[in-house]
């Protein structure tokens, strides 16, 4: 017999709205019949309370309506307090013993009720359910509320006890307690039904800000929209932030590996087309190797410089924050060795707070080549400040990087020269042009700004970074 195996269907997470109206209703189903728990027992405490209560006011009631003839026999109340107390066998009873005879109202003719005793003077007495036999000679049950009195109406020396006995059928409070039961799960049944279909619709209300984040979301992978949208509840607004600044760092990374790609195909094109007019020149091979030799060096900065610019691309949106004064000491060493003929000193003043969010080699590559640069300039002090950039809330601070020297400084007017954009790779080989474009380059992949000035302390010139706030 041939067993056909059946693949396990993967379980699949509940959605948000479905975990919510679950525990919603799971809440709201307990706290309902909690209350219904708590409210049918409070309900039996007190019409048991009840019940006890109406039949003292009974016997308060006969103790003011009776009397005694001059033989002692007891004279009844001419009006009872209940009709019930005159139709027999109607539930309600009432009997009076005395210390050698007894009084029953007339609903008590026919039923046999339990017996009693006589009780003391204010001695009060609630018990039951009693059993007792019906008129039509069905057992049943009684609760039973004594008075123990005595009538001192003729002087102290013929006063005698009696007690007042009052008795109803047990089956009044079960039936009542089943009337308000009946009533009280059927109002708590519809107003959770209520309940539940407005949650469901409060819920869905809640949700929709999610579902719309999610329609935009789809809208961008589609390719209808180019970013998420900016209005957005307050919740929502660092999810949203995130995503936009995600697509926006690909958008820009795409771009950027795109037009590195471009410029590396573009620069590469004059030194193979020198290699191929020489080689159809008939060159000779002396003369042949001296120009595939430099036009393979020229290649090789060019592939390592663009190399260098599609890495500064690749920094994490999200990346742990970076000190700041390791790397800048790190590299200053090597430089002052460097320029250790020309006694240059570097001066650091770097905030405890400032710190850099982003790739370490995007931090060392942005510092090194300003440092660098300042190095190459400076006559005898570089300065280097650090400290926290602008704020934004609920976002990290951004980060301002100040590199001074105290060498010639740059005139105004090459200003915009030095940081002209869309010069051509292989014009840029030679130089600090390079490192300059380097540092623009991880400069704009932050989102950043970099301002060429005068350095108002060193007197020379002052190469400024501002990163903005992140996320």
């Amino acid at each position: 017999m041939a067993y056909e195996r059946v693949k396990a269907i993967p379980w699949r997470p509940r959605s948000l709205q479905a975990r919510q109206l679950l525990a919603a209703s799971l809440g709201l189903v307990a706290f309902l019949a909690l209350a219904g728990y708590a409210l049918d027992r409070a309900f039996v405490d007190v019409a048991g309370q009840g019940m006890r209560e109406r039949m003292k006011s009974y016997a308060f009631v006969y103790a003011g309506g009776i009397d005694f003839a001059r033989d002692g026999s007891l004279v009844p109340p001419y009006v009872q307090p209940d009709g019930r107390f005159d139709r027999p066998g109607s539930g309600l009873y009432a009997e009076v013993l005395l210390p050698n005879d007894a009084w029953t109202s007339g609903s008590a003719r026919g039923p046999q009720l339990p017996q009693a005793e006589m009780l003391g003077a204010l001695e009060e007495r609630f018990e039951g359910p009693l059993g007792m036999i019906r008129s039509d000679g069905t057992p049943g049950n009684v609760y039973r509320y004594g008075l123990g009195l005595v009538d001192a109406s003729r002087g102290t020396a013929a006063e005698f006890p009696y007690t007042i006995y009052i008795m109803e059928d047990a089956g009044t409070l079960p039936r009542q307690v089943q009337v308000f039961r009946q009533a009280l799960w059927g109002y708590l049944g519809i107003a959770g039904l209520i309940l539940l279909l407005l949650q469901a619709l409060i819920l869905r209300w809640s949700l929709w800000p999610l579902r719309r984040v999610i329609a935009e979301l789809k809208r961008v992978q589609r390719g209808q929209a180019n970013r998420m949208g900016e209005r957005h509840p307050r919740e929502l607004e660092p999810l949203t932030d995130s995503i936009n600044a995600l697509i926006e760092s690909e958008r820009q990374n795409l771009d950027h590996q795109r037009n590195t790609m471009a410029d590396l195909a573009h620069s590469l094109k004059t030194p193979l087309a020198v290699l191929r007019t020489r080689l159809d020149s008939g060159a000779g091979e002396a003369e042949l190797r001296e120009d595939v030799a430099t036009q393979l060096q020229r290649m090789n900065d060019l592939v390592g410089y663009q190399l260098s610019r599609g890495a500064s691309a690749g920094h994490k949106l999200f990346a742990a924050p970076v000190a700041i004064e390791p790397h800048a000491e790190q590299i200053v060493r090597g430089l002052e060795k460097i320029y250790a003929a020309r006694g240059i000193i570097c001066e650091f003043e770097i905030d405890a707070d400032a710190q850099f969010h982003g790739e370490p080699g995007d931090l060392q590559e942005l510092l090194g080549n300003l440092l660098e640069n300042a190095f190459k300039w400076a006559q005898s002090r570089v300065l280097l400040t650090a400290r926290p950039g602008d704020t934004a809330p609920s976002r990290r601070p951004g980060l301002l990087l100040l590199v001074d020297d105290d060498g010639p400084g740059i005139p105004p007017e090459r200003i915009a020269h030095v940081l002209q954009r869309g010069v051509r790779g292989d014009e840029r080989v030679q130089g600090h042009g390079i490192g300059l474009a380097i540092v623009q380059d991880i400069v704009r992949s932050y989102r950043g700004e970099l301002h060429v000035g005068h350095a108002p302390v060193t007197g020379g010139a002052r190469f400024e970074v501002r990163l903005p706030p992140g996320l």
